[in-house]
């Protein structure tokens, strides 16, 4: 590794810098990089060998707390299977992950509680997608303001933890 030292989890996976793990650039975590399966961060986590702060998980999908979110409560729903977008995912799986997608939804706007929340689901690199495996992001919104904003900000690990906890569905 060519990293003197490891990095912190939450600084290895950052999802906005991809190029951390994709297109042939020096890794900066080996142990990370080794773990994934097919390259692909998400279907690490979905195996289980990156941890994540999961809230919802059945045989097709898991959803878990972004440590980067846009606001409180971010969540991002994946396939467990592989599929790195939604044109290359069947109409049949495509309906039952949405499904998924609404009922963590759901929960999340009655469990932080929210006012409302954005669903994102970006289609290739143009469109702002960093990692290559189909997934929803599930924004919640608070207070009335109309304005959008998708910076994101370093989680506190903590309070994911704790949120994930109280956020964790049966």
């Amino acid at each position: 590794c060519a990293e003197p030292t490891p990095l912190p989890l939450a600084e290895c996976l950052h999802p906005r810098d991809s190029s951390r793990f994709f297109n042939g650039q020096q890794p900066r975590c080996c142990a990370i990089i080794m773990a994934m399966k097919n390259n692909c961060v998400f279907c690490a986590i979905a195996e289980g060998e990156i941890p994540s702060f999961k809230v919802y998980e059945d045989d097709l999908v898991l959803a878990y707390l972004d440590i980067n979110p846009f606001t409180k409560g971010h969540a991002l729903v994946i396939p467990k299977a592989h599929t790195s977008g939604l044109l290359d995912t069947s109409d049949e799986t495509l309906a039952s992950i949405i499904s998924r997608v609404k009922k963590v939804a759901s929960h999340l706007k009655a469990s932080l509680p929210c006012d409302g929340f954005n669903i994102l689901q970006n289609n290739g690199e143009s469109a702002g997608q960093t990692v290559m495996h189909l997934h929803f992001h599930i924004v919640p919104r608070y207070g009335k303001s109309a304005e959008i904003s998708f910076a994101n900000h370093k989680a506190d690990m903590e309070e994911l933890k704790a949120l994930a906890a109280r956020l964790r569905m049966p």
